[in-house]
């Protein structure tokens, strides 16, 4: 089996080559370790790691991903990871010989150990301390199935993905709130999509390089309804989470966090609710905010 790891960068080069020397911890290396960045500033210090293939795309989490998609036709298994996500060391044995056991599985998502996305964020040094004192399941094989992979670490089977055309939707720019859920679930149509309890890491959740909270807020109104039109996304999945987010950020933003703008999110909420109501919501509106 042929494995190939894709990493969709922008501006934190840095904690990207950190999250390079560490896969060369894995007891299964990778056949091939594609990135795709924007400009050559997203990959400065990075070029000198050997075995890192360098490919470059237009900016936006969809467009990039789909390109390491169009590179990787040699391969059985993606492994899409962030450039931020540490992975244990035997996170790729435990994910090939998830696929080898189980041929109808089309999509793996791993354990998430600790996740800095919905807090403050961890250093990479944090988040190697983090992995160290883990304590793996009995069973590495252990799996259950699951409602989609998670963006930071989903690995494809790529004949799924040859037969049936399926790409990341461009439609949902920039750090394309959902695309993850959309991808998988469409693959989900053709197999089974599992989350594997031996295949840790820890998501460092880095604040650097993200998107205006403005522009976030409004995804996360938009972009649920947009898929739940598009039907990779249930209508009662997709009302729920953005009134969630919507609540949440008007809660939290008379006491907000020190990592997140949610005044900002809620301002980003209430445009894609007034643009839902006159007809004008589309994902790509966020590039105009």
């Amino acid at each position: 089996m042929r494995i190939a790891i894709g990493i969709a960068t922008r501006g934190r080069p840095a904690i990207l080559a950190g999250v390079l020397r560490d896969l060369e911890r894995q007891t299964r290396r990778a056949d091939r370790t594609i990135v795709c960045h924007v400009t050559p500033d997203d990959v400065t210090g990075c070029e000198a790691i050997a075995g890192i293939e360098f490919i470059t795309a237009p900016a936006g989490l969809p467009r990039q991903r789909n390109a390491i998609l169009e590179a990787v036709g040699d391969c059985d298994v993606v492994l899409f990871l962030d450039d931020d996500f540490l992975c244990a060391p035997d996170y790729l044995a435990v994910t090939e010989a998830a696929f080898a056991a189980h041929p109808d599985m089309v999509v793996a998502t791993g354990t998430v150990v600790a996740d800095g996305a919905n807090a403050p964020g961890y250093t990479l040094e944090e988040g190697a301390a983090l992995l160290a004192a883990d304590r793996p399941p009995a069973d590495p094989s252990a799996m259950a199935p699951h409602f989609n992979g998670y963006g930071c670490n989903m690995a494809f089977r790529m004949s799924v993905v040859r037969a049936h055309g399926v790409r990341v939707d461009e439609r949902l720019p920039l750090y394309a709130w959902y695309e993850d859920i959309d991808v998988t679930r469409r693959l989900g149509e053709h197999g089974t999509i599992m989350r594997l309890a031996g295949a840790r890491g820890v998501h460092l959740g880095s604040k650097s390089g993200r998107v205006k909270q403005l522009r976030l807020g409004y995804s996360q109104v938009v972009n649920p309804v947009y898929l739940a039109r598009k039907g990779t996304f249930p209508w009662n999945h997709a009302i729920p989470s953005a009134a969630r987010h919507c609540l949440a950020n008007l809660v939290r933003s008379l006491k907000p966090e020190p990592w997140a703008d949610r005044w900002g999110r809620f301002q980003g909420n209430m445009i894609g609710l007034w643009d839902l109501m006159r007809g004008k919501a589309a994902p790509e509106r966020i590039l105009e905010l």
